[in-house]
This record gives structure tokens, sequence and C-alpha cells, in this order.
């Protein structure tokens, strides 16, 4: 019997390879889901809540609706600040949803909770609306992402500046959970390393409406500040109340954003130094995407919201680049590749899943000073992320490599 000896011409062969890596990947048989789990009608629903959806949306709809040849799908749910309900939503979504990415994730306690669950389910977590510098640290995950900000970046910033001015001693009040702990930590740590002392603290529960009996305190210590570490409606309540009470001590929002001072009013907050990841107000570019968002919104879009957009469209790019939906392959992609776009100029993801980016340094305009509603912001200093955020070298993410 004759051997048959099948030979494929070259240029045949080279065919057949190009057809092959011209061949896209698949998502899911539901395409690309994503998950925005946030405050709908709680103390963090205007600096979060349903503005992360609008944001979320926005970015799916500018990257066309479609990747690897699959759409894009959104969904969304209120964890009402509640841990258990945030956990119990998430495991649904990606246990019978088929959701790839949760975005948002505002209140620390529900963010450690989920990215947890999404480090143990192999699906990525974006927060944007939770600052604990424990999602970096001890929490970390390969699955997840810090992307707007974290307590260490604000609190370094706004004490840094009020310590120039003189303003050395100060109080806290902390709400009484993971973000007030780590905030309220944060700041003190940096309080007094810059030679500042720290008078006292006292924990009011989240959420608050009655700050009085904590003011008293903090007035009584002769503080030279009082650090709201704290933020939505228990920090503008706590503005509020000590305006009423005609508190003269400096009043620190460690955690602030436009829809605060919105609620506020320019005659009750002017003059307050903050720190934040972005404002409408920066640049052509900023204003571009806020004017953009209050099209759809009929608001200015915060820092959470900005985030949210920013950190959606990385991550679809990403699964675009890496040609497939795998979570390890689109993490990797994400590290990789630096975000420039309106909301961070040469952006990076590093190992500890903290996402360093320029940090602003902002004081609330007078009423005077402002030309039309949301004109609210003057800048007053850039902070560049690698003096920003908390050193890799200080922090205990076991990913990372010491």
């Amino acid at each position: 019997m004759k051997h048959l000896n099948f030979r494929i011409a070259p240029v045949a062969l080279a065919v057949l390879i190009a057809c092959a890596a011209a061949t896209p990947a698949q998502a899911g048989p539901n395409g690309i889901r994503i998950g925005v789990l946030t405050d709908m009608s709680g103390t963090y629903a205007a600096l979060a809540g349903n503005g992360s959806v609008v944001a979320a949306q926005m970015a799916i709809d500018d990257f066309g609706g479609k990747v690897l040849g699959k759409p894009i799908t959104l969904v969304s749910a209120d964890h009402q600040n509640k841990p258990d309900i945030g956990v119990a939503k998430a495991r649904e979504w990606f246990d019978t949803q088929g959701v790839d990415m949760v975005n948002d994730l505002v209140t620390s306690s529900v963010a450690i909770a989920v990215q947890k669950l999404g480090a143990e389910k192999h699906r990525i977590t974006i927060v944007n609306g939770a600052g604990s510098t424990a999602l970096t640290n001890k929490e970390c995950s390969a699955y997840g992402v810090q992307y707007a900000y974290d307590t260490y970046s604000i609190a370094k910033g706004t004490a840094t500046a009020l310590l120039k001015q003189g303003l050395d001693s100060w109080f806290f009040l902390q709400a009484d959970y993971a973000f007030g702990a780590a905030l309220q930590g944060d700041a003190a740590r940096i309080v007094t390393s810059l030679g500042g002392k720290v008078l006292g603290t006292v924990k009011h529960p989240f959420p608050s409406s009655d700050f009085s009996s904590y003011l008293v305190q903090a007035q009584s210590s002769g503080a030279k500040v009082i650090g709201l570490a704290n933020a939505g409606g228990d920090f503008t309540n706590a503005v509020k109340q000590a305006r009423e009470f005609g508190i003269k001590q400096t009043i620190a929002g460690l955690l602030v954003f436009d829809s605060d001072i919105k609620a506020l009013g320019l005659q009750t907050a002017q003059g307050m130094k903050f720190t934040t990841g972005y404002t409408w107000e920066l640049n052509p570019e900023t204003e571009a995407f806020g004017k953009r968002f209050f099209a759809r919104f009929h608001a200015m879009p915060t820092m959470v919201h900005a985030g949210v957009y920013s950190s959606t469209m990385h991550y679809l790019e990403a699964v675009k680049a890496a040609n497939t939906d795998n979570p390890e392959a689109v993490m990797k992609k994400m590290r990789d590749t630096p975000v420039n776009d309106f909301f961070a100029k040469g952006g990076r993801i590093r190992e500890d899943g903290r996402f360093v980016h320029d940090m602003y340094l902002v004081e609330v305009k007078t009423p005077a000073e402002s030309k039309s509603t949301w004109d609210q912001l003057k800048l007053l200093a850039t902070i560049p992320g690698d003096q920003a955020y908390q050193p890799l070298a200080e922090g205990q993410c076991p990913l990372v490599r010491k």
C-alpha cells in the first residue's frame, strides 16, 4: 500500500493561519454584562446612585454597545449600604446572570465584602464610591481595582494644606464603620507626621441626622480644625449644624463632592478646602464630560460618576485589546495599559489594585465669585499621583512583591 502524503501549499497555510488569527474571540452567550451596585436611596445616593448608572451607560454607548461581536448590557441594584444585601445581589449576578464586572460599590463595608466575593468567583470588581484603603491593603484582590480615590489621598491633600496655614490641632467626627475608621486613621497619621496634634475623636452612627452632641465635644476640645471623617448626607448635615451653632473653628471636609457643595450652598460652604479626583471645572476636557453628563442627569457629575465612566471604558477597551472576556487576561491588560482620558493622564493600576492618578486641592468659591449654578470650585494645586497615594512599600497587600 502506498503511503499518502498530504501537504499544504505554503500560500494556503499562510491563509489559514491569518484567518485563525483574525477570528475574534467570543464573549459569553449573553455578551459582556456589567453591574452597577450602589446606594440608590440613602445618604450616598446623590454622590453615586443613579448617576453612576447613567455614567456606566454613557461609557457603554460611547464604546459602541458591542465588544467581541456581542452586546454589552447593564444591570443595576440598590445595596442600601448593607454588606449582606450587596453580597447577595452580587452573588446572584455572578451565579445566575453572567455579570462579568461590578462597578461603583459605594460604602466601604459593601465594597470590601463584594471585592472578596469577586476574588472567590474570579470576577472583576471596580470600586469608585468607596474609599477605605483596606481595599488595596489587607483586603486587596487580584480581580479588584480601587479607581477614583481613597482615604489616604484625600486626607493627605487636605491635611497638608491646612497644616501649612498653621491649623495644627485637630478633633475628628468619624462615621462609625470601615470608611470612617480608615479616613480618620489616615488623616490622623498625616496630621501627626507633619507635626500637628490630634486632640480627640468621636464616633457617630452611620447614617446620622443629629450631630449636636458631637459638635459640642469638638468645640470644647479647643482644636483649630474639626475634621469630618464622613461623607454624603452625614457630611452636609454636620456642616449645616456647625454653622447653625456658630462654631468658629475651621471645618475640614475630608471627603467632599460637587453634589455636597450644591446641597450646602456657597453661602455655607464658601472657603472650604478639600481634595478630589475630579471636578467638571478643571479644564476643557472635564467640562466637556460634565456638560454631556448634565444633559442626561440634570446635575454635574461627581468624582464617583466620572470614575465609573472612565473605569468602565478602560475595562471595555481591555476586553477588546485582550480579545477575550477572560478575567485574568482582562485584568492584565488593564494593568499594562495606562489611562489617558478626561479623568486621568497617565493613570495606571498598581499591583495592589490602586489606580494611581493626579488629585486636586480645591476651594469652594464665594457667592460673588460664582458665575453660574454649578460654578462652585477653584483649583489651588495639582497633587501628582506618585505623591498622592500610599507608597507600595508601606502597604500590606499580600499580592505585592516586597
